[in-house]
């Protein structure tokens, strides 16, 4: 009989992009890829969300962090925590709706085998 350990899994969050047909996402589109890391950056002056967090791909704004999922990205962020999140583009759909376009996954970052024993 073999034993399975418990495993947690490491995700955090995932939304579908905020606002992409109105910023730099479709310059770009054809270079986003399933797996891609894009940046979580904190836009402390945006005026319609105090806690808005922009998606970057290569300094290009792709668009947000839907409001009513970044309460713990922002905490996260604000603080100094963003090293420990990796996010990556989920799926990439040309065909639907701009809204509905690119998706992406937050994950903790698995320092286990990093750390001194």
């Amino acid at each position: 009989m073999s034993t399975i350990h418990f495993q947690p899994s490491p995700h955090l969050i995932d939304f579908h992009l905020a606002g992409f047909a109105y910023y730099d996402g479709l310059d770009v589109i054809e270079e986003l890829k399933l797996g891609q890391v894009v940046e979580l950056a904190f836009e402390a002056n945006n005026p319609f969300d105090p806690q808005a967090i922009a998606v970057l791909y290569k300094g290009k704004k792709l668009g947000y962090v839907p409001t009513a999922k970044n309460d713990l990205l922002f905490t996260l962020i604000y603080f100094g925590y963003s090293d420990i999140l990796h996010a990556r583009i989920q799926m990439v759909d040309t065909q639907t709706h701009p809204e509905r376009q690119l998706r992406v996954v937050v994950n903790i970052k698995d320092n286990r085998n990093n750390q001194e024993q």
